[in-house]
């Protein structure tokens, strides 16, 4: 390739790159034109005398073009810039939405006499989901690495759960149920209870939900390191990486409501190997994705065994049970 056609790709990379810009500007403008024309109106029906009919017209025009300006800033996000990162701007673009409708609710159900504290709150959340805007991803490695930071925290949360619910002794509903008892006499039904094989079974079941956030947490650094989005092919391995992500969280959740008891064991034979299969599909899609390298493939291989070992040792356990 001669030097002038290279010369001549930069340019264009330049380009794209000046455009982004512009595009990530007339963003922010179109929401704070929202954030402001929601004030406006808040204002003007705050106190009597209310707007007349023509300048309550002016006033929905304007706020009605602002909203239909800041939608056509996400029908223009291009979708060779990614999924994860349409779909970041689009549930922002919603948000401002629903926040303006429920404004308008607000305004038309308030009596006239003051500015009630309902008003107060809607325009706040008119604000709040306007200010988001400016703190949105400008790229889709950036929105993949907030889809996976989510799935890390839900899937933390039921490792925290489980934990406690262990933590707590002999009955887990003790601080949900109560059967209005005098004294500290324990409740006698015993599906309450976990046995002894339930707890070796929760182990087992403990020690994939662990291999899941350790999936997570390795794939959002390796995503953060390794993770390209200058060519289509690399976007869509990102977006792709993201999707199957966040499928981990709900058979995280799965499995866990079947660990309470009277345990299900048949459920949780299920549940178990249903979040094992999606785990190494999970490890599949990293290996054969840009975002792993040397260093990634240790433990791609480490966390594909722990699967294993975890799903192995809990069908044991059932089985003994059965």
């Amino acid at each position: 390739m001669s030097a002038d056609s290279c010369g001549g790709k930069v340019a264009l990379r330049n380009l794209v790159n000046s455009i982004n810009c512009i595009r990530d500007r007339v963003r922010d403008q179109a929401v704070k034109a929202v954030s402001q024309e929601a004030t406006k109106l808040s204002l003007a029906f705050s106190k009597p005398p209310l707007p007349s009919q023509q300048d309550g017209e002016k006033l929905a025009e304007s706020i009605m073009k602002s909203i239909l300006t800041l939608s056509t800033v996400y029908y223009w996000l291009p979708k060779s810039q990614g999924l994860a990162l349409r779909r970041l701007v689009r549930d922002a673009t919603v948000e401002v939405l629903e926040g303006v409708a429920q404004l308008v609710e607000v305004i038309m159900s308030s009596p006239v006499e003051s500015l009630s504290q309902e008003q107060l709150m809607s325009t706040g959340g008119v604000w709040s989901a306007c200010d988001q805007f400016p703190q949105l991803s400008k790229d889709n490695k950036a929105a993949v690495v907030v889809v996976l930071l989510c799935e890390v925290r839900v899937v933390k949360d039921a490792i925290e759960e489980i934990e406690q619910a262990l933590a707590e002794g002999e009955d887990p509903f003790n601080d949900v149920l109560d059967d209005n008892q005098d004294g500290d006499e324990p409740r006698g039904n015993q599906d309450m209870y976990w046995s002894e094989n339930d707890r070796q079974v929760i182990g087992a079941c403990q020690g994939l939900i662990k291999a899941a956030a350790a999936c997570l947490r390795k794939l959002k650094s390796a995503v953060k390191s390794n993770g390209d989005f200058s060519t289509p092919q690399n976007v869509s391995q990102l977006d792709d990486l993201a999707d199957i992500s966040k499928e981990i969280s709900p058979g995280v959740d799965d499995l866990a409501l079947c660990l309470y008891p009277p345990m299900d064991y048949n459920g949780v034979e299920t549940n178990v190997c249903k979040l094992a299969a999606l785990l190494k599909k999970v490890l599949e899609i990293i290996r054969s994705s840009h975002v792993c390298g040397e260093s990634e493939l240790t433990w791609v291989q480490f966390l594909d065994g722990a699967i294993d070992h975890n799903l192995q040792k809990a069908k044991d356990l059932i089985q003994q049970e059965s």
